[in-house]
């Protein structure tokens, strides 16, 4: 199956006809010869919990090698958003969305230290982003960058009393009363930085600590952003441009689904999607690690393109990934030993 994912195979069948092109080398693998039957049986009945384990087991074997995220302020950052995945209501039927249509939805809390998906979840497309977002245990002192689908200012206090950060969209028909006006430099975009709290109601009742408003526009497109957050150390201009970063979540989402094999599924029951939808997850983990240990500029594309084209071959992963550079500089070092 992750070979599957990183070459791209389309059905059980086209697995299993490509394996078997390279029944020479199986013995090598220490694999036994693959049948449709046993691959199909294999991923309908074995628990898709093994793979959501051994997710978290190279989660932790990655955590160790990441580098830093590009902001100065240490505490860890994340991105948290949702991505649907739809599926066809007549052969995913377990997965009803609409009338029309099924889908199930991949839930991710991005770590910007690495870009790893520290926090995974995959629900049923039904189910709300803060749904989700409430059970995540984020550690404390860390930053949560999310948007407005996850408006919930019970939420927000929880996460407060905790000792997360959050920046979000403040949503433009709150009622909130300026407690404060702080000095901004309009210079760098920033319109406001206020300190208010909740008028509303019920709002005030669910929310009733003190937040920070910011404004900023953005010089490029002329935009207008009003942000929320509890964090009043941080300069303005560094909550803009957190929130600016949660892109890299959407992007992540984009590689995944245009690099690995989770828009088209093998199999059709709950537990085969579940799996192959782990197993890439799996296999994302274990490109960033190979990222992480051998310290190099290729991207995770890259990487992937030259496994695809050697996925049988028996050669050293950091030789093949850092080709004629490696094989340079240890011509240079052999024809120092001969001089």
């Amino acid at each position: 199956m992750a070979m599957a994912q990183l070459s791209g195979r389309n059905s059980l069948r086209d697995i299993v006809e490509n394996i078997s092109a390279q029944t020479h080398r199986l013995y090598h693998l220490e694999s036994a010869k693959l049948s449709r039957s046993n691959l199909s049986r294999i991923n309908e009945d074995k628990p898709y919990a093994l793979y959501e384990a051994l997710f978290g087991k190279l989660l932790s074997r990655c955590q160790g090698k990441t580098p830093g995220h590009h902001f100065r302020f240490k505490n860890p950052l994340y991105s948290l958003d949702a991505s649907t995945i739809d599926l066809c209501l007549s052969a995913f039927p377990w997965a009803n969305f609409r009338s029309t249509k099924s889908a199930i939805k991949l839930h991710v809390g991005l770590n910007h230290a690495g870009y790893l998906p520290e926090f995974a979840v995959i629900t049923e497309g039904k189910t709300s982003d803060v749904e989700i977002g409430r059970t995540l245990g984020f550690p404390k002192g860390s930053i949560v960058a999310i948007d407005r689908g996850y408006n919930d200012y019970t939420w927000y206090n929880r996460l407060t009393e905790k000792g997360v950060f959050f920046v979000t969209r403040l949503k433009a028909n709150a009622k909130t009363r300026v407690v404060s006006r702080h000095p901004v430099m309009k210079n760098k975009g920033l319109t406001c930085d206020q300190t208010i709290e909740f008028t509303g109601v019920q709002t005030a009742k669910k929310c009733p600590i003190q937040l920070r408003r910011i404004g900023y526009r953005d010089p490029q497109t002329g935009k207008h952003y009003i942000f929320l957050t509890n964090n009043f150390k941080l300069a303005a201009k560094t909550i803009a441009d957190i929130y600016k970063a949660r892109w890299q979540v959407e992007l992540f989402f984009k590689w995944v689904k245009q690099n690995l094999k989770i828009k088209s599924f093998i199999g059709t029951s709950k537990n085969a999607v579940m799996t192959q939808i782990w197993i890439a997850l799996c296999v994302y983990l274990l490109l960033a690690y190979l990222k992480f240990q051998s310290t190099l500029t290729k991207s995770l594309q890259q990487m992937l393109r030259l496994l695809q084209l050697n996925l049988f071959e028996k050669r050293d992963l950091i030789t093949l990934l850092c080709g004629d550079l490696l094989y340079d500089k240890q011509a240079a070092n052999n024809q120092l030993a001969l001089i």
